[in-house]
């Protein structure tokens, strides 16, 4: 299976290997089902953009690494329940919150590297929540890269989960941090670290974020992860960057708006390229990523012409030209 633009989109050749849900989480299509015109057309309609198929290209490569769809709405109600609660005024339910992160917690903590589901393949109703599980997980797997104990990245998780939470308070995009920290301290089993999270996720070491404007050590470590995670995320579902060119927006921050080891860490553990990604190669040569063994940057290649396998990390002249 891999993630392909609606645009290219075969009918004779692919089917979905992932079910399209509406903006009530219904299923639309469901995996295994090819699209016909018509329901392309109304997916165009949802601003869905990206597919997950299976074709003869991707055949073989599995998504493991990709959060399971039951646990991935489940996670997403939660979201929107508690950002409603949140716009009518009250309080939050902290038990489920705290079984979400347990469980979302679990799911990175087994795997070696975490596959997102784009916002783009959600619709436009949902792209929001969709967002926010992408940050989070993001968030969990640099604190995994980085140490983080189990009560650590639970605070980290919560404030992640919350981070925006303040847009439902406020319509003011500058204010959100401030209006998400004031709620989320009314919710008194929620940590300070937690609500900094949130407060903080908008600054930067040098002084040039927001809403505070605050510099150096005084921008929290946990909150230049959750900073970081958001920053990466809109790049590659807002500005449609692709990851690898994403990562190196990201590498020139370094030890300038956030710290060097936040950083590394976000570079040991977010891949350049994930499963399924049709590549070209610097000789020319097409093919596609089906896997990443010894270095996360350098992933194994599936030559289409004849099928032989690259493990790129043990050809270091050969490089990603391009992705197609």
């Amino acid at each position: 299976m891999r993630f392909i633009h609606v645009s290219q989109y075969d009918y004779d050749t692919m089917q979905l290997a992932q079910p399209i849900y509406d903006r009530m989480k219904r299923i639309l299509l469901a995996a295994g089902r090819t699209i016909h015109p018509k329901y392309l057309d109304r997916i165009k309609e949802m601003k869905i953009s990206t597919l997950l198929v299976e074709d003869a290209v991707s055949k073989g490569i599995s998504l493991d690494e990709m959060l399971d769809m039951p646990t991935w709405l489940d996670t997403l109600k939660v979201i929107q329940d508690s950002y409603e609660l949140a716009s009518k005024n009250q309080l939050l339910n902290i038990l489920i919150l705290q079984k979400t992160i347990t469980t979302i917690i679990q799911e990175v903590q087994k795997r070696k590297i975490i596959v997102l589901v784009p916002t783009s393949s959600v619709a436009n109703e949902l792209k929001e929540y969709a967002h926010i599980i992408n940050v989070t997980l993001l968030a969990i797997q640099i604190g995994k890269s980085m140490g983080y104990n189990n009560a650590q990245l639970r605070d980290l998780a919560m404030g992640s989960l919350l981070h925006d939470i303040g847009k439902v308070l406020t319509d003011d995009p500058h204010q959100h941090p401030n209006a998400g920290f004031d709620y989320i301290r009314r919710n008194r089993e929620i940590s300070l670290v937690s609500a900094h999270v949130a407060f903080q996720h908008h600054e930067t070491m040098n002084g040039k974020g927001f809403p505070r404007s605050i510099v150096g050590e005084q921008f929290l470590e946990t909150a230049q992860i959750c900073g970081l995670a958001n920053y990466y995320e809109r790049l590659i579902s807002e500005g449609d960057t692709l990851p690898h060119v994403a990562l190196e927006m990201i590498m020139v921050k370094s030890g300038i708006e956030y710290s060097e080891n936040v950083i590394q860490a976000f570079v040991n553990s977010i891949p350049s390229y994930i499963p399924g990604t049709k590549i070209k190669l610097s000789n020319e040569q097409d093919g596609v990523v089906i896997g990443i063994k010894t270095h996360l940057h350098r992933p194994v290649v599936r030559l289409l012409e004849n099928e032989e396998e690259v493990d790129l990390a043990s050809n270091p002249s050969l490089m990603i030209k391009m992705i197609q």
